[in-house]
């Protein structure tokens, strides 16, 4: 199993969803690098679930940082940070022996690779709890960023088939606003009705899934590289490593297909001295290279695999065939919650390529 991500700046996770505790690792974080534990909590407090759109598992989310922050600064050396676990509930996934595998999760494919000597309770080394160490990480890597004029914004394009806004990219404190918010959407109106239609699958004993839209701004032109690492597979597969996320496009994605050339060329112009493109279908890279345009990328989230409904499947201690009745608490829907992920994951990769190309003291000079 491997559990580590990144070549210059590299993020390490640990801990599962019942055990004693979560945790992510850091290493590869330039001395002198500015950490604020206000900055981790709010990003923590953006991922958890809130109101009736969330489950009612509610942790706190207290940690700790282990190692690596001196007086507020880094060290250089690994940055660790641990989040105990406080609300679990493993009764709820004891079954008398019986190990019914849930749906679409990764049940089945966990007890095929580790041959049942991994943790099932609440999905274990496999759960969503997990993407808390990853934003808290996450949360370091976007100060640092910040602090080079790189924002990242993510807003929920879509939920159960309802549209929002388009991300104002010309609007600095409308994209700042969406990270103070723990439903980021543009349109208001818009976001009501998708919370409307997350509550009305939770009714149903049902849930809903959506897209989300990031773009990262500020980054400079000539970051990535051709064929193997280039900024687009980088990204995608840390973005793949979020739960419940299967797919992802860049730029205008799969609607470059519909489109001719000419339509979907992005032309270059000269623009206060600097090169600049007068459309973004490219998502903001050409050739696996940043051109300077904002990065602009959606990702698919998948309706929450845990649902109230009677489901078929089989029992993985008897290898019959039955029906679960799920037990627990569980969203329904976890898109709103995943864009906390989606700006982590993105700031620790966009971060570990800047370092590739600038030098780790680029973070802190």
């Amino acid at each position: 199993m491997k559990n580590t991500f990144g070549q210059s700046v590299a993020v390490t996770l640990f801990g599962e969803s019942h055990g004693p505790a979560i945790g992510a690792v850091l290493d590869g974080l330039a001395p002198g690098c500015a950490v604020s534990e206000e900055a981790i909590r709010k990003q923590l407090d953006r991922r958890r679930p809130q109101g009736n759109t969330g489950t009612h598992r509610r942790e706190p989310d207290p940690f700790q940082l282990l190692s690596g922050v001196y007086q507020g600064k880094t060290t250089g050396t690994p940055l660790a940070i641990v989040i105990p676990n406080t609300s679990q509930r493993s009764a709820d996934y004891e079954n008398d022996g019986a190990y019914p595998a849930r749906p679409s999760h990764a049940d089945f494919a966990a007890r095929c690779k580790y041959h049942g000597f991994e943790d099932r309770h609440g999905g274990g080394h496999f759960s969503g709890r997990l993407t808390a160490a990853l934003v808290a990480a996450g949360a370091v890597a976007l100060d640092i960023l910040k602090g080079k004029d790189i924002s990242i914004a993510t807003h929920i394009a879509r939920c159960a088939g309802i549209d929002d806004a388009p991300l104002p990219l010309e609007d600095p404190a409308a994209l700042a606003a969406l990270g103070e918010m723990s439903f980021p959407v543009v349109d208001r109106l818009a976001g009501e009705r998708m919370e409307e239609a997350i509550l009305a699958a939770r009714e149903d004993r049902d849930s809903v899934g959506g897209i989300l839209e990031t773009a990262v701004l500020g980054l400079p032109a000539g970051v990535g590289e051709p064929w193997f690492d280039t900024m687009e597979s980088v990204l995608a597969h840390m973005l793949f490593a979020v739960p419940a996320v299967k797919g992802v496009e860049f730029g205008a994605g799969f609607a470059l297909a519909d489109l001719r050339g000419s339509q979907a060329n992005d032309p270059l112009r000269v623009r206060d001295g600097k090169i600049v493109t007068t459309s973004n279908h490219s998502g903001g890279v050409n050739g696996g290279i940043t051109n300077g345009m904002p990065v602009t990328f959606r990702c698919a989230v998948k309706p929450t695999a845990s649902i109230f409904q009677p489901q078929d499947t089989v029992d993985l201690t008897t290898g019959e065939e039955t029906t679960l009745h799920l037990k627990g608490r569980h969203d329904p829907a976890i898109v709103h919650r995943a864009a906390a992920v989606v700006d982590a994951v993105t700031a620790l990769t966009v971060l570990d390529l800047l370092a590739l190309r600038y030098g780790t003291d680029w973070m802190a000079g």
